[in-house]
C-alpha cells in the first residue's frame, strides 16, 4: 500500500496543466486550462477504454503544445461511475485529486451568477477549485485494504436488502396472523421463519395441535420456546383475526421473502468469513482487536473506510476523514456549540457509533468515561459521539505503534512507580 494519505493540494505551479472531469454514467466531460488562462473547453468521452485513450491522448497533446511539465486531473467525489477512469488514470504520470461537492455547488453561484448546473459548466467550476488550492489528494486500498472495503460495503448492502424484506414479511404476517408477532416478538428468529415456511397461517396452527407445536417450537428454538409460550401461541392461532380472502396470493409473496432472507443471510455468512481471512493479512488488525468491545466486523469496516492507519501522521486527519471533527458558528459575543461537521464517511462515522455501544456497556472499557458525561448533563447521543471519537483516538494510536490495549494502563503504571 503506497505511503500517502488525503492531503490538500496547496499550490499549483506555474508549469502545472488542470485537467478537470465531470462524470456521467456512459459519458463524461473533460475540461483543461493552463496557469496563463489558455483553456480547451468541455469535450465529451465515453465511458470506456477507447474514450480514455481519446482523452488522454488530448491531454498529452495539449500539455506539450502549451509547454508544461506536470498535470493535475480532478473530479468530484462520486459514485461508482468514475472508478473504471481512475484507476486507468493513476497508471498515467499525473496526479489524480477530488473535489468536495458542497465546494463547487456554493463556487456554481460565483460562476456567471447563476445556479446553472450543466456537463459544461461543472468541469471549469471544478478547475477554479483546483486552482484555488481546496482539492483533495485521492487514496485508494490496495492489497487487503482493498478488499475489506468491497466487503463491508457488500455487507452494509446485504443488511439492507435484508431488513426492507423483514419489514415486507412483518407487514404480511400482520395481515395473515396478527396475534403471531405478540407471542413471537422477533420475526426474523430461526422459530419464526421456521413456522411461517411450514406452519404459517392460524389454520395450519391449530391443525398441528397444541403437543405436536410445543415439541415442534422446543426442537427448533433449542429448548428457548418454552411450553407456555407454545400454548399461548395455539390459543391465539384459534381466535386469530387474521384475513382468509385472497390469502394463497399472501403466501406465494411469504414464501419468496423468506427464501430471498435466507440467502441474504448465506451472503452475509460468507462475506463476514473474508473479512476475517483478509482482516488478518493486516499487519496492525491485532492492535485494534485487543480493545474489548470490538470485534472483526468493525475493525474490517474501519481498515476498509480508511485504507491505511499508518499513512496517517496526526489524528486531526483521521478525524476528519470519519466527519467527526468539530466546528462551531460564533459571531461577536455569541459562542455557538460544537457540532460534528459530517463531511467524512458515513460509514465510518456508524462503526464508531455501534462500537461505542458495545465499550459504554457496564464492565466496558469505556463505561465510567461515558457515566462521567452524562452526569455533566450531556444528552445520550451527544456522549456516545463524544466516546466515538475517543475510540477512534485510541484505535489510531494503537495501530500506529502496533501496541496492545491495556486495561487501566494509567492505573497500573502509577501503581508499579509506587512501587
Amino acid at each position: 500500500m503506497k505511503g500517502n494519505h488525503t492531503k490538500k493540494v496547496k499550490h499549483i505551479n506555474n508549469k502545472t496543466l488542470i485537467v478537470t472531469l465531470d462524470i456521467g454514467k456512459t459519458v463524461h466531460y473533460g475540461y483543461m486550462r493552463t496557469p496563463t488562462g489558455a483553456e480547451v473547453k468541455s469535450f465529451p468521452f465515453y465511458n470506456a477504454r477507447k474514450g480514455f485513450n481519446e482523452l488522454w491522448d488530448k491531454v498529452c497533446q495539449f500539455k506539450r503544445a502549451q509547454g508544461l511539465k506536470d498535470i493535475v486531473v480532478g473530479f468530484e467525489s462520486t459514485g461508482p461511475y468514475a472508478e473504471p477512469l481512475f484507476h486507468f488514470l493513476r497508471k498515467k504520470p499525473l496526479h489524480l485529486v477530488q473535489v468536495n461537492p458542497l465546494h463547487s455547488k456554493k463556487l456554481k453561484e460565483l460562476t456567471g451568477n447563476s445556479p446553472c448546473k450543466t456537463d459544461k459548466k461543472d468541469p471549469r467550476v471544478i478547475a477554479d477549485i483546483i486552482s484555488l488550492g481546496h482539492a483533495l489528494t485521492l487514496v485508494v486500498p490496495e492489497g487487503a485494504a482493498a478488499h475489506l472495503r468491497r466487503l463491508t460495503q457488500a455487507r452494509e448492502r446485504a443488511i439492507q436488502r435484508r431488513t426492507a424484506m423483514l419489514n415486507q414479511l412483518q407487514h404480511l404476517v400482520f395481515v395473515l396472523f396478527p396475534e403471531f408477532l405478540n407471542v413471537l416478538k422477533n420475526v426474523h428468529s430461526k422459530t419464526s421463519l421456521y413456522l411461517l415456511q411450514h406452519h404459517p397461517t392460524p389454520q395450519d396452527i391449530v391443525a398441528v395441535g397444541s403437543e405436536s407445536l410445543a415439541l415442534i417450537l422446543r426442537r427448533v428454538s433449542r429448548g428457548k420456546v418454552t411450553r407456555e409460550r407454545a400454548r399461548q401461541l395455539f390459543e391465539a392461532a384459534q381466535v386469530s383475526v387474521g384475513i382468509t380472502e385472497g390469502r394463497e396470493s399472501i403466501l406465494v409473496e411469504v414464501k419468496h421473502l423468506i427464501a430471498a432472507i435466507e440467502h441474504e443471510d448465506h451472503l452475509i455468512h460468507g462475506v463476514e468469513e473474508q473479512m476475517n481471512y483478509y482482516v488478518k493479512q493486516i499487519p496492525y488488525s491485532h492492535s485494534m482487536l485487543s480493545i474489548k468491545g470490538m470485534g472483526i466486523i468493525t475493525v474490517a469496516g474501519l481498515i476498509g473506510e480508511v485504507g491505511n492507519f499508518e499513512t496517517f501522521s496526526t489524528i486531526a486527519e483521521i478525524m476528519k476523514l470519519a466527519g467527526l471533527d468539530l466546528y462551531e458558528v460564533s459571531s461577536g459575543n455569541h459562542r455557538g456549540r460544537h457540532h460534528i461537521s459530517k463531511r467524512g464517511r458515513a460509514l465510518m462515522r456508524k462503526l464508531l457509533y455501534f462500537a461505542a455501544l458495545s465499550v459504554v456497556r457496564k464492565k466496558g472499557i469505556m463505561h465510567e468515561d461515558y457515566q462521567k458525561m452524562l452526569a455533566r448533563g450531556m444528552p445520550k447521543i451527544k456522549a456516545l459521539v463524544a466516546i466515538s471519537r475517543k475510540l477512534l483516538r485510541l484505535v489510531f494510536a494503537l495501530a500506529r505503534d502496533h501496541t496492545v490495549y491495556v486495561n487501566n494502563y494509567c492505573q497500573k503504571s502509577t501503581l508499579e512507580i509506587a512501587a
